[in-house]
């Protein structure tokens, strides 16, 4: 009899793990499934960033999203009553460390689900690690086609924003058809993010490629000698596929060896802010003076968005929980446009709080219109079928100290 006991108790405490585990009570007093990272008060998601090192400048993308999820958090009472925790650790875009960081956030953090994760080559060294242990790893920071293309075989990794080979297809319809004669020359980051675009590139305007350069994130971000190689081959069109730093010394090398191509650059690093110190340091206003990108979401240094209510409320809860966030950084204002993309995730769960209702919504559900910092036009949307969220871009050229859109907007997988 007295042997009993204590396996009965240990049974009973068994039951109590897995009840609290499992289940929680509901403000109506029912119960409500959910997972690690879930408590009655509170969601705890995780992202890993660059905090530190040459690519720092992307932590404004996680200032953005924080900021928004303080707002939500202070100003709407959290989502369904519980408050967003959002935990960033620094992998300093450094794939080699994100593996130690996703385990951290999984295992110590026990965070519910990841969001934002910055990088591609980084966001694939984890999503083995992820999947296997189900972990919804949502909206990654980066445009890599493999988010959406390979979804049946990592279904808890989902992208947001449109994917590399979509926009660079965007930029190769718009020389053939304005500019069937041009020669080009590519720049690209020599790894998944800028093969994505150059691939992406290549399959519209291959024939009209003359020369193609290439770095390693981590080289000395001195472009001098690529930019060099690819002025002699006397193209008179270039493309940069690269992060900001790299890019803007591209593109002020060209300008001091004298070489004036046409300048398309890629949506990652076209910060307005960053351009704008750019054309500072370089000491002439019109260097940049009709270079080529795309967008999706609003700028805020863009004179159409002055009295913009999407912008005025971006202005409003940057001023009050924006920790350093500058109000013309384009990344601050992805960061907010992704956090209202999870807010509006975890709004449709409901109580149903478990990582598979989650990322099931996130990959087949979404179809927002009013998201407050997406362009007019341009909606998030999934389906069973289709596993892009953004596949529209808004192309725009830079005049002065800003960026103008022109044209209607394009979608770079029509039928979606």
């Amino acid at each position: 009899m007295n042997k009993a006991v204590p396996r009965i108790a240990a049974i009973a405490v068994f039951l109590v793990t897995v009840t609290a585990c499992g289940t929680q009570q509901s403000a109506g007093g029912g119960t409500t499934a959910t997972d690690p990272g879930i408590t009655s008060t509170e969601i705890k998601i995780g992202g890993t960033f660059p905090l530190t090192g040459s690519a720092s400048f992307y932590y404004a993308v996680a200032k953005g999203a924080t900021a928004y999820f303080e707002y939500i958090n202070t100003e709407k009472g959290g989502v369904n009553g519980r408050k967003i925790n959002y935990v960033v650790l620094d992998d300093a875009y450094d794939p080699s460390k994100t593996p130690d960081k996703a385990r951290e956030l999984v295992q110590d953090q026990k965070v519910f689900a990841t969001f934002g994760d910055l990088g591609t080559p980084n966001n694939k060294a984890v999503r083995d690690y992820y999947n296997a242990q189900k972990v919804p790893q949502l909206f990654v920071f980066t445009g890599a086609s493999i988010w959406g293309s390979e979804y049946d075989k990592y279904p808890y990794t989902l992208g947001w924003q449109p994917d590399y080979v979509t926009e660079a297809a965007i930029y190769g319809n718009y020389i053939k058809q304005n500019s069937p004669n041009a020669k080009i020359a590519v720049l690209f980051q020599n790894d998944a993010f800028g093969q994505d675009g150059e691939a992406g590139f290549k399959n519209v305007v291959g024939s009209m490629i003359v020369q193609e350069a290439k770095y390693n994130a981590g080289d000395p971000s001195d472009m001098r000698s690529q930019v060099n190689a690819l002025k002699a081959s006397g193209a008179d069109t270039f493309f940069i596929i690269a992060t900001p730093a790299y890019a803007s010394s591209a593109a002020t090398n060209a300008y001091t060896s004298g070489w004036k191509p046409k300048v398309f650059v890629n949506q990652v690093a076209a910060s307005t802010a960053n351009w704008r110190k750019v054309i500072q340091q370089v000491g002439n206003s019109t260097f940049a003076e009709g270079m080529i990108s795309a967008r999706y979401v609003k700028d805020p240094s863009d004179s159409t968005f002055a009295n913009d209510p999407g912008i005025a409320l971006y202005k409003q809860i940057l001023d009050k929980y924006g920790n350093g966030c500058q109000f013309a950084d384009t990344f601050c204002v992805a960061g907010m446009a992704f956090a209202f993309s999870v807010v509006d995730v975890l709004k449709k769960a409901g109580n149903n709080l478990t990582r598979k209702n989650v990322v099931d919504i996130a990959a087949g559900q979404l179809n927002e219109t009013d998201n407050f910092l997406i362009l007019p036009g341009i909606r998030v949307h999934t389906s069973k079928t289709h596993r892009f969220p953004i596949s529209q871009l808004q192309m725009i050229k830079w005049t002065t100290d800003h960026w103008e859109a022109f044209g209607s907007i394009q979608d770079g997988r029509p039928g979606a």
